[in-house]
């Protein structure tokens, strides 16, 4: 039997450590204002898991929440600031943001809330007006 596979991930300093257990049920980038405001940037780089995949190994203790909208629980070290994860209880999903596991091959395969962009990408992605279908959106794609 394989074993599954295993990511190791932390804040910017290391106080809060987590495992990510097996493979993403999504990557891709989000251009929504809120993640943009959220992360400093022009967009964010998500993959979305089943919660029971994430396990806080070190630093519990140390995260605070933050929810603006109620689709989005935003995360983060209480001693760095590093930026964590988002839960999305609408979704039964959380982002571990991608950039905070090392180890992950991240492979986007698609934009979302490409209507808010304000950096175009030219990948040959889908871009999604808003979000698919299948997690409560449009499902109406924009060209690139």
């Amino acid at each position: 039997m394989a074993s599954e596979k295993s990511f190791a991930g932390g804040c910017f300093c290391g106080e809060v450590q987590f495992e990510a257990r097996g493979e993403p049920v999504a990557m891709g980038y989000c251009h929504c204002e809120s993640c943009r405001h959220w992360s400093a940037g022009p967009v964010n780089a998500f993959s979305l898991w089943n919660p029971a995949a994430l396990k806080v190994t070190k630093g519990a203790a140390s995260i605070g929440t933050y929810n603006k909208t109620p689709i989005s629980f935003r995360k983060w070290c209480t001693k760095c600031g590093g930026h964590l994860f988002t839960d999305h209880p609408t979704m039964g999903l959380v982002d571990i943001y991608a950039a905070t596991i090392p180890g992950l091959k991240f492979a986007p395969g698609v934009h979302v809330n490409y209507q808010e962009t304000v950096l175009h990408i030219h990948d040959g992605q889908p871009k999604m007006k808003d979000m698919p279908a299948e997690m409560g959106g449009s499902g109406v794609t924009l060209p690139e």
